[in-house]
This record gives C-alpha cells, structure tokens and sequence, in this order.
C-alpha cells in the first residue's frame, strides 16, 4: 500500500507551490476566486447565486467546485484561490503540517452523518463483523475528513489499515467503483456518499462516531497573506456568510425561499438538498468564536487528527501547536458589522 508516498507527494507538491502565495495576495486586484464543492449544498449559494457577495464585497468573484479539500490546499498554494469555502480539518492539517501558509478563518459546517464509510452490501459486513475487512479494497480520498474518518473506525475495530488495499479516489469516483464492484468499500460525503448507500451499508452512525471522538467540520480557509493583506475583504465575505446562515437556522418562509436556489446551485434536487442539509449544522458567529469551535477546540483537534497521520505513516511529523493557523481577527471584525 503506497498510502504515505501518495499523501506525502500531495504534501510535497503543495509546499514547493506555497511561495506563489505572496504573489497571489498582492496581485488579484478587485478579482478573487472563491473555492466550494458541489452536492454539498450550504446557505451561503443562496447569497452567492443572488451576487450578495459582490455587492458587499465591490470585487469581480469567481466561484470555482472542487472535488477534495485536498485540491483546494493546491489551488491556495499556486495562487489560483484565495478563499476556500467548507473545506476539510484533515485536507487543511495535511496542509500546515507540511508547510503551507494558510489559516482557518471560520467554522463553515458540522456534519457527522453526511461523511462516511460503506461497505459493499454483498460481503454482509456490518459493525459486529468489522474484523472481516482485513484484506479488502477500500476507495479513500486521501487527506480528507473522509480519510480520517476511515483511518479513526478501522483503528476502533481492530483492522489493520497495513492488510488493505487502499485507492486514492475523489468520492464520485470511490461511489461509482463499490457499485461497479471494483472496491469493498468506499468512503466519502455529501451526494456520493448517498450513492454509495445505494450500494452498500455503514458501520457506525454520525453519533456512533461522534461518541468516538471523530467530529466532522469543515472551515473557511484561506492563505495567510490574503487574511493579513486584506482583512476587511474577508471580513466581508464572512458577513455575507453568516447572514446566509442565520437566515436558514431561523427557518420560516425565509429559509424556504432559499431551499430551491440552493439545491439548483449544488447541482441537486430539492428533496436531496433539503436531506442533505437536514444533517448539517451552521453556528453563529458566536459559536464559531467559543471556547468549542475556533477558541481552542479546533486548535486540539487539530492535533489529534495530525497524531492519527503520523501515527498511520500518511504524514512525516506534525506541527507543536495548530493554534497559529486559526485567525479570528477576520470572524471578530465581522461581528461587529
């Protein structure tokens, strides 16, 4: 299993690129491109599809969809995006761990039942027969929630991740090959991972997980040349943001209203985006900025999910402390607008 060379290289390529950072920061003018995933729908599109952003922001916005946090890790490091939007803690640790610069800026979303593992349901498989997963082909997105998830339930079982096979696949792709046969698990999140369910089963559910401490969350990340050259920008963005956030955790007509532009954007129907979305969790300002979230809590986990790499031979070694890459000055401006 080539697990470590692969996530490594990712790493590799990432940091060599983290010099063109500087560049970017000073150079994208009244024009910056945001990151986001599709079939992962969030409050935020219907802000974005409506152009809230560009009018709070006064700059031109490119919104490009990615398909790992891993590859939005990439696109920070060359310089081709300046705000990643719901990227994973494990693709963002893999990041930092290896060198890059960039920080956590807010908590986007938690989402302990829309990121898992499924095991094809021809092999029977389910929790209390775990152990017979030694020896099978797994699909993984390496460097990812997903990856992380997978690495914490076979150390909780007892499975040696050394006696598998294991492929490094963007989640459409690990969803597609457990139907086709072609793996005995596959693991991943939002509209894949509904799809993998079609043809499969999971083994702990999202508080089964949880009570394990696997949290699942994803941030707003970006380089730390953007956040400390243009602060106020950022602090607009995640304005905008949590405004879309309030407005749907309050429910009503409001939310309502926003359910189609959301489910149209992601690239989903209604009832799948509003499944979806059902399972997610948005805090507030407030929340993200508490002793749980960015106050220290992410900063912790951060280095329990690092410890999980290293200990698994993924990464070479982990930074002493994560607390260097959270920046609450751009969340902390934005609550006072």
């Amino acid at each position: 299993m080539k697990l470590k060379s692969k996530l490594m290289g990712a790493v590799a390529g990432v940091a060599m690129l983290s010099g063109a950072q500087a560049v970017m920061a000073a150079g994208h003018g009244g024009e910056i491109t945001v990151a986001y995933f599709l079939e992962w729908p969030m409050p935020f599109q219907f802000a974005k599809v409506n152009g809230t952003y560009e009018e709070a922001l006064g700059a031109k916005i490119n919104w490009v969809s990615f398909d790992s946090g891993t590859a939005m890790s990439a696109a920070m490091a060359s310089g081709d995006v300046q705000i990643a939007v719901s990227q994973g803690v494990p693709p963002f640790v893999v990041a930092t761990s290896g060198g890059q610069d960039i920080q956590i800026v807010d908590v986007a979303v938690s989402y302990s039942e829309n990121d898992n593992c499924v095991v094809a349901s021809g092999l029977e498989i389910d929790k209390n027969s775990a152990s017979e997963l030694a020896g099978k082909k797994v699909a993984v997105p390496l460097g990812t929630a997903a990856h992380y998830g997978f690495l914490k339930q076979m150390s909780h079982f007892g499975v040696d991740v050394a006696s598998m096979s294991v492929v490094d696949m963007a989640p459409a792709e690990g969803a597609a090959a457990l139907s086709q046969g072609a793996v005995d698990m596959a693991c991943g999140w939002g509209g894949a991972l509904r799809r993998m369910k079609e043809s499969g089963n999971i083994l702990l559910t999202g508080a089964e997980k949880e009570a394990l401490g696997i949290l699942v969350f994803d941030v707003t990340s970006a380089p730390a040349d953007f956040v400390a050259e243009d602060g106020e920008m950022l602090a607009k963005f995640l304005k905008v943001t949590a405004d879309a956030n309030a407005t749907w955790n309050a429910g009503g007509d409001a939310a309502k209203a926003m359910l189609p532009v959301i489910a149209k954007d992601a690239g989903m129907d209604e009832q799948a985006t509003a499944e979806t979305m059902a399972g997610f969790t948005f805090p507030s300002i407030d929340e993200q900025l508490s002793g749980k979230w960015l106050g220290g809590g992410s900063q912790d986990f951060m280095g329990g999910v690092a410890k999980v790499f290293v200990d698994s031979g993924s990464i070479d070694g982990a930074l002493d402390s994560y607390g260097g890459t959270v920046n609450t000055g751009p969340l902390t401006a934005a609550k006072g607008m």
